[in-house]
């Protein structure tokens, strides 16, 4: 990137010589690479610094001080300030919109499915509407990608009636009419997906001639895979049974979503009647998430020889495993302990390569094994070397442990790494943050973290706002006490 250009120079050279370069490991040994992919930026880090610290300043004010840094926006530079406010829409969106007036800069189409998929997540509606009539004037910069992020998060904050209403102005938009079935697909999905699968299937049969979906398999499998997931299989059952009365021939997905329903369910033996049934039909063998699916039900049946031999079987028929295999299995010898075992399974990861190489759920499982925090470092070593990048979900777990074990200097340093890198501080790095410091004692600091979570726009969990209250009630009687205690010695 290119220097910096700004007119408070020695001030702004001070905020930047306290951007720290190196990632999560960096900030705990000095010799190890960042373990995060996020590309460094001193000009959005620089940015970010900006926003967070003038986060209660007034709009205008923010904008003054945008100006004076003489930073010229980009696409390349835009995305990334966005991406390190996925969970706090109030300064993207002020970032968006100072970036948005420059005369020397307009925003892309990634940068508006980004600003919306933001206010979307964040369900700030109103902010997203402005955004949409803004990009609507310039049809040229909606795309699938805004179609599929508006559907997505007006069906998740179960606007449904919104969410059709989209899909049925897809030409106003600029997009293929709402006759195009991989669109409709789309939005048959994402209902499924925030469980609204009754209206998906009733649109589904309503479309169904429109569509010509007799024989679309495809179109089946959502609607299938929606009950499956809601855990209704009655639905679910009476489903298969329409599809084969269709004619219209099930394929490996949709074996692959009723085994694991059957499964999820406790039906074992009706999945291991499919399953076994499916290794005699030559037209149709298991493929390796059928095999996964079935390796995870017996693990958690407490039969983990019979899913060994699974395991050891597909291979030899010639459905080779991938990582998702080997993490089911490491899961559950984790939590009987046959550490051994799991090691041996991870080094045969590692030697395997490709679609076997350990990823985050692997490094989860491996994480949540550990009984002391100075083993950390060696699995978030481990993880670097294998080129896992760091997530969020990585990040709170890490957070997470380091509370139970009351390791605060691991903590700040996992909270700020968190920040450089875009993946949060999210609602969840705030709920552990609240409990996990109410929890030893230290109330304070649980309502620091509950004021700026809140200052942030989020929504505090049921349980958290009952803590919330409680605490506020704890410091209101100290603060009555020591009041009490201050007058008595007044008056001696």
């Amino acid at each position: 990137m290119g220097t910096i250009r700004i007119l408070c120079c020695e001030h702004n050279k001070r905020i930047l010589a306290t951007l720290n370069p190196l990632g999560f490991l960096g900030s705990l040994v000095s010799h190890c690479r960042s373990l995060h992919s996020h590309h460094y930026s001193p000009q959005a880090s620089f940015i970010q610094n900006l926003l967070k610290f003038r986060r209660d300043k007034p709009t205008e004010q923010i904008e003054r001080a945008l100006n004076l840094t003489g930073i010229h926006p980009n696409d390349v530079l835009v995305l990334d300030v966005l991406q390190r406010h996925r969970s706090n829409w109030k300064p993207a969106l002020v970032f968006f919109k100072w970036a948005s007036k420059t005369n020397i800069y307009t925003p892309s189409c990634r940068v508006y499915n980004e600003i919306i998929d933001i206010l979307g997540k964040m369900k700030r509606f109103e902010e997203l509407h402005q955004v949409l009539d803004e990009i609507s004037q310039r049809k040229e910069l909606i795309n699938e990608e805004t179609f599929s992020t508006l559907i997505r998060r007006f069906v998740a904050a179960h606007k449904v009636e919104e969410a059709i209403n989209i899909f049925q102005k897809r030409e106003e938009f600029g997009l293929e009419n709402e006759l195009d079935s991989e669109a409709f697909r789309t939005l048959l999905m994402w209902l499924c997906r925030y469980k609204h699968v009754e209206e998906a299937e009733t649109l589904f049969h309503r479309n169904m001639i429109r569509f010509q979906f007799y024989h679309d398999i495809k179109t089946w499998n959502v609607i299938l895979n929606g009950w499956c997931v809601l855990g209704n299989t009655h639905e679910a059952k009476r489903l298969w049974k329409d599809i084969l009365a269709s004619k219209c021939k099930p394929d490996i997905f949709t074996y692959s979503t009723f085994i694991k329903a059957m499964t999820k369910k406790g039906k074992l033996g009706t999945a291991l009647k499919l399953f076994n049934g499916m290794w005699k039909d030559e037209s149709g063998k298991p493929d390796v998430v059928i095999c996964n699916c079935v390796i995870d039900a017996l693990c958690f049946k407490k039969r983990v020889p019979e899913a060994l031999q699974v395991f050891h079987d597909m291979k030899e028929r010639g459905c080779l495993p991938n990582a998702a295999t080997y993490n089911s299995l490491i899961k559950h010898l984790c939590k009987i302990r046959r550490m051994e075992k799991v090691y041996e399974l991870v080094e045969d990861m590692e030697r395997t390569g490709g679609d076997c190489l350990p990823n985050a759920v692997t490094y989860n499982y491996l994480l949540k094994s550990l009984k002391e925090p100075e083993e950390v470092l060696g699995i978030l070593e481990r993880m670097e070397r294998n080129g896992c990048a760091m997530s969020d979900d990585v990040y709170n777990l890490v957070l997470r442990l380091y509370m139970k074990w009351g390791y605060l200097d691991g903590l700040r340093k996992v909270w700020d790494e968190m920040e450089r890198n875009g993946l949060g501080p999210d609602r969840r790095s705030y709920t552990i943050m609240i409990h996990g410091h109410f929890e030893i004692g230290r109330i304070k600091d649980a309502m620091r973290y509950f004021r700026e979570m809140t200052s942030k726009g989020m929504v505090l969990e049921p349980k958290t706002e009952k803590l919330v209250i409680s605490m506020n009630g704890q410091l209101n009687e100290r603060r009555g006490k020591q009041e009490g205690t201050d007058v008595e010695a007044s008056n001696v």
